[in-house]
């Protein structure tokens, strides 16, 4: 079947957006349309300069025997600002403070655009790493940390607070839980995450951060290199963080349990994908 250059675009588009950061062969397009190389290669240029023109994302060309073209999900500066004031918006929901200052929000998690959103967010932020895992702990993080994966073409490893059988032999530490005081465990599958692996830690909120130290204390026991911490939402008024290098889509200040309220503002999101493009 001859296909014209219209229906060509629409499906290497397609095919490109949900294949994100992985290396896919020219032939491979070539073969699908039995078209020539040369014909393929323009097709890519005009994708090529769609994408990066609307803030969709870039294609990078690998030469060589093995080569191909690699699509890297990454948004605009202006629109990653209409995604967290977006996000701003709904957090700013009334009704939201729970009893100890948390906040609800497993609306927010449960909510699939919102989450296609940010994980195009924070890819973008990490765009330049190699992340070999996006780590996050049960539950509230998953839906967050498949979010990202997902842009990022990288698998999920889920921290867990108990031990299950179906998990097979695991690795646990004891820490400190920012909020309660309390020793609490962590643990997670020795075949979830390989030795040496680079990973990207997210979470839903961070307070005094003793949880994301115990991810960091666990990830030691893999030889991992954290490549970065990302988080939904921070509490801007605590002091003696235990970490300082991360970044947060809101911040939250001034929370009054009594008369429901609090303020949001932006994090420092924004801030790094300037730094950084």
């Amino acid at each position: 079947m001859k296909y014209k250059r219209s229906e060509r675009l629409v499906f290497m588009t397609q095919y490109l957006v949900s294949h994100p950061n992985e290396l896919i062969p020219l032939t491979y397009f070539v073969d699908q349309f039995n078209q020539a190389k040369s014909s393929i290669s323009e097709d890519i240029r005009i994708i090529k300069h769609v994408f990066e023109d609307d803030g969709i994302g870039t294609i990078r060309t690998t030469a060589g025997a093995g080569g191909g073209i690699t699509y890297h999900p990454e948004i605009s500066t202006e629109r990653a600002k209409e995604i967290v004031e977006n996000f701003k918006e709904i957090l700013e929901t009334n009704n939201r403070l729970l009893p100890g200052g948390y906040l609800y929000m497993s609306d927010i998690m449960g909510n699939p655009s919102l989450m296609n959103d940010i994980g195009e967010l924070i890819a973008t932020m990490y765009k330049d790493e190699e992340i070999d895992a996006v780590v996050t702990i049960a539950t509230k993080g998953i839906s967050l940390a498949n979010a990202v994966a997902r842009k990022l073409n990288a698998p999920v490893a889920i921290i867990r607070k108990d031990n299950k059988v179906t998990e097979g032999s695991t690795v646990s530490v004891n820490y400190v839980s920012g909020s309660t005081r309390k020793i609490e465990t962590m643990v997670l599958s020795k075949r979830t995450l390989k030795e040496g692996s680079s990973v990207l830690v997210v979470d839903d909120f961070l307070r005094a951060g003793g949880s994301i130290s115990g991810v960091m204390n666990l990830m030691e026991e893999f030889s991992a290199k954290i490549v970065g911490v990302s988080v939904l939402v921070e509490a801007k008024e605590v002091a003696n963080r235990k970490f300082k290098d991360y970044t947060s889509l809101l911040k939250v200040s001034n929370i009054d349990e009594y008369n429901q309220s609090f303020v949001v503002e932006e994090g420092n999101c924004i801030q790094y994908i300037e730094s950084n493009n």
